[in-house]
């Protein structure tokens, strides 16, 4: 059977997907591993699910699906139960002559066929798909219905009227936690979050109701709303989740919830306030792999990322990026920690709290109650002779003013700033108490950015944006006519957003001998601004139209996060 199984390779090599030496990699390591030799191919990076999946359907003689832009009709949805269908991981895809053809991913695993035939009492035809695939459109299609993915979920034991109390009481006594119907809903709902790509998860008390959001691309989406009894339950769960005090119903608490969704690893910050309603969660979702960023791909033009790169290259000053709240600038310090992460080089970092994880980075967390805070962690840090410090925030005087020496004394210093742009970093500084003189010698760049969303790949279409955007953009007729102005139209692949992503828009502030004098003189805002645009400085609103001129994002989106105003 192994080898017959081995043979859907011969049709990788023979159409030059594979080479045979990638295939006896690969072979090498399914035998070290013991994983399948379609997983181990994909991980090697030689070929993609589709191409894997493609390759095994063709072999075994059955249809192969690609279900990114497949809508499945409700009437075949209805036919296989959510749990049938999320236990086993398949999907209905159509009736025809009285056989049902049913998505799966393995075409060896029998024992699933059988039971699925036995359970619907139908013929089964099987069809192929990535597994991937199959679990987000087992998301995105039982979310359809009428009955909310999570909601049909909370139907399955709230029609029999579970008695919560009990529930807990009996999880406490050796009974098996994980079928308790309160902790599927709290796995299902960081699932699902995980599946649609979501940065937090909402969970809000109301008087009649407990509403679930995600935050997918920035915006905030409605999924569910449990019934208000379920709160007391599903507040005790999250806080067990996350190691913190279950008694504690008055004061504001923080914890960490470590888990794994199909293989990966998640990391997530869990904040918890009273309200007049009841204790309000946000969690936020740390992708641990996805950090392993490369700077390229963050959205710098051609011209920001030659001078990012010789920034980050300099042997000590500071570097500040700045932006409001989830702008994604730790993401750009750790991308820039990590093309500088080498053997040779030292690397500390002072982080409130830590929120990534890097191999061959010394990270520290900020402690408030044990006295442990950022001016105490960079004294202690110095005496640790490192070449390159991260500094989470600057947000007082002591804070701004170690950094500054650490970066007289050869460090080089990152750090981050809540500034609406680059200039005005430089009056915050001196606001803040720091010399003129010391903000002038110090610092040798900083960098404003804001997250836009990309429009969604599947579906973007040409597009002509209104007159008043054009004008509040600042375009003249020749540009609009040679821009390649898109929008998405909305589908299944981006949930009918018509975006799917995000990517930075940057204003990137090189200090030099003008704008170091400008900083001395303590000149406003405004003049270092004029001044650095004399130099060349692209503002964040230019970024971003450039960005729309070239199909990626919408001059609407662009304009929602930087206004034009701000460059007069």
């Amino acid at each position: 059977m192994a080898k017959g199984r081995g043979d859907f390779t011969d049709i990788l090599v023979k159409k030059q997907i594979l080479g045979p030496d990638q295939l006896s990699e690969a072979k090498n390591l399914q035998a070290a591993t013991g994983a399948k030799l379609q997983d181990a191919i994909v991980k090697l990076g030689y070929a993609t699910h589709e191409d894997v999946m493609s390759a095994v359907a063709e072999f075994h003689g059955m249809q192969f699906v690609d279900l990114t832009n497949v809508t499945i009709p409700a009437s075949v949805v209805e036919l296989v139960p959510e749990s049938v269908a999320r236990e086993n991981v398949v999907l209905p895809l159509s009736q025809e002559a009285g056989a049902l053809k049913i998505i799966i991913s393995d075409p060896s695993d029998f024992d699933t066929l059988q039971k699925l035939q036995f359970i619907l009492n139908k013929d089964i035809t099987p069809v192929l798909a990535p597994r991937e695939q199959i679990v987000e459109a087992i998301n995105r299609h039982y979310g359809q219905t009428e009955t909310e993915s999570v909601d049909s979920m909370l139907q399955e034991f709230t029609d029999t009227q579970i008695d919560f109390t009990e529930t807990e009481a009996s999880a406490n006594q050796g009974v098996d936690e994980s079928d308790a119907p309160v902790v599927k809903l709290c796995n299902l709902i960081i699932q699902e979050a995980i599946s649609l790509r979501a940065s937090d998860i909402h969970v809000e008390p109301f008087a009649d109701r407990i509403r679930i959001r995600y935050r997918i691309d920035g915006v905030l989406v409605e999924r569910d709303s449990p019934p208000r009894r379920l709160l007391a339950p599903m507040i005790s769960r999250l806080k067990i989740m996350g190691s913190i005090d279950i008694s504690e119903k008055r004061r504001p608490q923080d914890g960490r919830i470590k888990m794994s969704v199909s293989g990966k690893h998640f990391d997530l910050r869990v904040s918890i306030l009273p309200t007049n309603h009841g204790q309000s969660i946000v969690m936020r979702i740390l992708d641990r792999t996805n950090i392993q960023l490369n700077i390229k791909d963050m959205g710098f033009s051609d011209e920001d990322y030659k001078r990012f790169q010789t920034i980050i290259k300099r042997p000590n000053g500071i570097f500040l990026v700045t932006g409001p709240t989830g702008s994604g600038k730790t993401t750009t310090l750790y991308g820039a920690l990590n093309e500088l992460n080498r053997p040779d080089r030292k690397i500390i970092t002072a982080e409130d709290p830590v929120e990534y994880y890097l191999p061959g980075v010394n990270q520290t967390e900020v402690k408030h109650n044990i006295g442990l805070d950022f001016q105490r962690i960079i004294r202690a840090m110095l005496r640790q002779a490192p070449n390159i410090i991260l500094v989470g925030e600057i947000r007082d005087q002591e804070t701004a003013e170690i950094a500054v020496q650490a970066s007289l004394t050869g460090h080089l210093v990152f750090s981050t700033l809540h500034t609406n742009d680059a200039p005005s970093a430089i009056t915050r500084l001196q606001d803040i108490g720091v010399q003129p003189f010391l903000v002038a010698s110090s610092v040798i760049a900083i960098m404003a950015q804001r997250l836009v969303r990309i429009i969604c790949p599947k579906c973007k279409e040409p597009d002509k944006p209104p007159a008043a955007e054009l004008r509040a953009a600042g375009l003249t007729p020749s540009q609009v006519n040679a821009g390649n102005f898109a929008r998405g139209r909305g589908c299944n692949h981006c949930h009918h957003t018509g975006y799917r992503g995000r990517r930075g828009i940057f204003e990137m502030l090189r200090m030099n001998s003008a704008i170091r004098e400008m900083t001395f003189n303590r000149e406003p805002a405004q003049a270092i601004r004029r001044q650095a645009r004399l130099l060349g400085m692209r503002t964040l609103l230019e970024d971003g139209v450039g960005k729309a001129l070239a199909g990626l994002t919408t001059l609407e989106e662009v304009l929602s996060i930087c206004h034009h105003d701000m460059d007069k």
